[in-house]
């Protein structure tokens, strides 16, 4: 079986280990540590194998590195209605729940009434 060797300079290397013990988005963690394996040699297989995942995802990963680099792992934008929430609300909806433990409906009453939001029926999951 052919291994196709991912060759990482000092500084890609460095920045790939951080982004794999501090990174805070966990598909962007995945990423790194699969080109990191690569780099040390690991095959596609062994790579998808112990990360959960298809061959083919690995290649495509892989793919991606060669094109872009550190571009390339994290997530691109993606398709469909731009976000509701502005950057204001979203740090008034941490603050709140930082402060106390509240439900969906009094998140999106409040939004409603403390912050002008006007929202469509928003469903709130209970379980």
């Amino acid at each position: 079986m052919r291994v196709v060797r991912v060759e990482l300079t000092d500084t890609d290397r460095e920045l790939l280990e951080i982004i794999v013990k501090k990174g805070s988005d966990w598909r962007e963690r995945e990423r790194a540590q699969a080109i990191l394996l690569l780099a040390e040699g690991h095959t596609t297989f062994e790579v998808a194998e112990k990360q959960g995942v298809l061959p083919e995802t690995i290649r495509e990963r892989r793919r991606k590195w060669f094109k872009a680099g550190l571009v390339s792992l994290p997530d691109q934008p993606r398709s469909g209605a731009p976000s509701k929430l502005s950057d204001e609300h979203r740090a008034l909806i941490r603050a709140w729940i930082e402060a106390e433990p509240l439900t969906c409906r009094v998140l999106v009453d409040r939004l409603e009434t403390e912050a002008a939001f006007a929202s469509a029926p928003i469903p709130c999951v209970t379980s």
